[in-house]
């Protein structure tokens, strides 16, 4: 590690919207500062062509992908590149001496067979997915401290299991009926071009995807069975909303205890998350809108009791592109070097 006061951070996929929103929260932080843009696609060219709101903010040119020219520049590289491109890469770096925070999904499940079957690509070797620590900053932060290798949540694992966790640990719902009804906005699909996310296609319209296939289901399953201390099954579905950023989980699973309470569950939400800074229990009969962690790094929970049917429902919400990537990998990136982990990221959600 650098001897400067500073930490000099990488950002693989940076022309990507995971990397420049680490650009502009990275801006920010005291104790970072970002030495090298890189993409494998467009390297050479100004940073800056590519999104001018960062004229005279970013001057640099983008780097190739070359471990050993970016290890003399960085501490810590951040890949916040597609699925399958850290598989091929992580070792290399992890060899120069560099710490990594991976954003995509490469690392993130513990079963080679369970990220081929969801991902449908080739898993990362077993030596190296053993290194990655799963930094799920609220529920395993103290796993986190110290290591040289993290392994940053989804967007939706990350809005869901937040919602459910308690409830699951606690054992006061039944995990076999947990049912998740997800929706996300536009720029969870990244940059690049689609028929899916093209104007045209979104606006006005709601749709379902990935219905019983998203690769994300797994993940949210080996949290919550961790949770539970055995295997859990949810039920799994997403929907593209025409708006930019934010996630809304609405999750319901029937009680364990039928005679637990709306109060009780504030309660023991309250309790669980108590000194975490980015969580917010919301206050009973309040619901958490993704407008109102807009550009953020919370995540907003609401639950209720629903008398009639003895069933619990949740509401979470968090920006995809901050509480759900690059907001998180910068919150691990605190407790990995033994900082306050709310360390550059105590933003005030922009509303309206």
């Amino acid at each position: 590690m650098s001897s400067s006061s500073l930490v000099r951070a990488a950002i693989i996929g940076s022309t990507g919207y995971g990397g420049v929103e680490l650009i502009r929260l990275l801006a920010a932080h005291p104790r970072v500062t970002v030495t090298s843009v890189v993409s494998s696609s467009s390297a050479g060219e100004p940073f800056a062509a590519g999104y001018p709101h960062l004229t005279e903010i970013r001057t640099d040119t983008l780097d190739a992908i070359d471990p050993a020219l970016i290890a003399g520049k960085a501490d810590v590289v951040f890949f916040a590149t597609p699925h399958g491109v850290s598989t091929k890469l992580a070792a290399d770096f992890l060899a120069a001496g560099m710490k990594i925070i991976d954003l995509s999904g490469d690392f993130r499940l513990k079963s080679r067979e369970t990220y081929t079957q969801w991902y449908k690509k080739e898993a990362p070797e077993q030596d190296v997915l053993d290194r990655a620590v799963y930094g799920m900053c609220e529920l395993f932060g103290d796993e986190v401290a110290g290591v040289d290798f993290v392994s940053n949540p989804g967007c939706f694992p990350t809005a869901t299991t937040l919602g459910l966790y308690p409830a699951v640990k606690a054992g006061w719902i039944d995990p076999d009926t947990i049912i998740v009804d997800a929706k996300t906005g536009v720029s969870g699909a990244g940059r690049g071009l689609s028929l899916s996310s093209h104007f045209s296609e979104v606006n006005e319209n709601l749709k379902a995807y990935k219905i019983h296939q998203h690769q994300h289901t797994p993940e949210i399953e080996q949290v919550l069975s961790r949770a539970a201390g055995r295997p859990v099954t949810a039920s799994f579905t997403t929907h593209l909303i025409p708006m930019t950023r934010g996630i809304m989980s609405t999750m319901y699973a029937s009680l364990a205890d039928r005679s637990r309470t709306t109060a009780d569950f504030a309660e023991l939400y309250r309790q669980f998350y108590e000194g975490r800074k980015f969580v917010r229990v919301r206050p009973t009969g309040t619901w958490p809108a993704t407008k109102e962690v807009y550009g953020s790094n919370y995540c907003d929970i609401g639950v209720l009791v629903d008398e009639r049917t003895k069933r619990l429902t949740i509401v979470s919400v968090i920006d995809n592109l901050v509480k759900g990537a690059s907001g998180q990998a910068i919150q691990n990136l605190n407790l990995m070097m033994g900082w306050d982990e709310t360390l550059g990221l105590e933003f005030v959600p922009v509303y309206p």
